[in-house]
């Protein structure tokens, strides 16, 4: 109930403010984007990010155990890292299941889209890959941010901030340093530029190539970052370029999941996507609880 009231709300305060079918969509897309943020297992339901060692890592709450969990049972069971594998062994009569099925021992496998996850009272882990490390990664589907979600926060509405950029194509395809919160840095493909004037400013965005063929992915710091909007810079997500265009609608520049929880491993905007001008325009800093 509290969900769909947060939702209904969301409409209503964009449709009232502008009543037109621009101002609708932005209202669906932000209803949409709070109910992602809200599932079960979304962003806000991260409480742990637990390097994993070469060797053996014992699981668990129990203070003993070499990787402690925030949820769960005092031993959960040990995991082997070795030789690019990790193989999971539960703990004598710990309640859990492995990709739904009982308790047995069992590679975690995590160099796919859909990586083995180790599911207990209502929390899960699974395996993942930053920068060459391996971690685990731990949701807990009552995690105290999920239950206390406080809502987003938009700048006004504001139309003029849709810019139809110029596309510039970089053929071949450039690449760019990106860093994330954990100090890790990698090589980013760039496929283009996107190129725009606002209040006689030039400013380009460079995306960072994702997801060939995918959405662009732009990570960008503004003059508002830090002050009125999250420090780490925001997300904005647009369609592939149509015509030498491509539309860049700063309506939908949105935190990065590191605006939510400490758990997550985000890009950071690289020194190229740094805006002079402030961008008044999609989500606002989270009031909630920060990292």
């Amino acid at each position: 109930m509290r969900l769909h009231l947060l939702l209904t709300s969301v409409l209503l305060a964009v449709t009232a403010y502008a009543g037109d079918d621009y101002a609708e969509s932005i209202g669906r897309w932000r209803a949409e984007r709070v109910a992602r943020l809200t599932q079960p297992d979304g962003w806000l339901s991260l409480v742990g990010r637990h390097p994993l060692a070469p060797g053996l890592n014992t699981i668990g709450s129990a203070a003993d155990n070499s990787i402690r969990l925030a949820v769960g049972p005092p031993y959960l069971g040990s995991a082997m890292f070795a030789d690019g594998k990790v193989i999971f062994t539960p703990a004598p009569g710990a309640l859990l299941q492995i990709d739904g099925q009982s308790p047995h021992r069992a590679e975690l496998a995590y160099q796919n889209d859909a990586p083995t996850r180790v599911t207990f009272d209502s929390a899960q882990f699974h395996v993942m890959t930053r920068g060459g490390q391996l971690f685990l990664r731990v949701r807990d589907a009552e995690s105290p941010r999920l239950r206390q979600f406080a809502g987003l926060e938009y700048f006004p509405l504001d139309p003029s901030w849709r810019i139809e950029a110029d596309w510039v194509p970089f053929t071949p395809a450039r690449t760019v340093r990106i860093a994330n919160i954990l100090g890790q840095t990698y090589e980013a493909s760039v496929p283009g530029k996107a190129v725009f004037t606002r209040d006689g400013q030039r400013h380009e965005l460079l995306p960072i190539d994702d997801e060939p063929g995918g959405p662009l992915f732009f990570v960008l710091a503004d003059a508002t970052s830090g002050r009125e909007t999250y420090g780490g810079g925001r997300f904005l997500y647009a369609d592939q370029p149509r015509d030498g265009k491509v539309v860049l609608d700063f309506n939908r520049a949105q935190n990065p999941p590191c605006a939510f929880t400490p758990f997550a491993t985000c890009p950071r905007p690289p020194r190229e996507n740094h805006l002079a001008v402030p961008v008044r325009a999609g989500e606002k800093a989270y009031r909630g609880e920060s990292p």
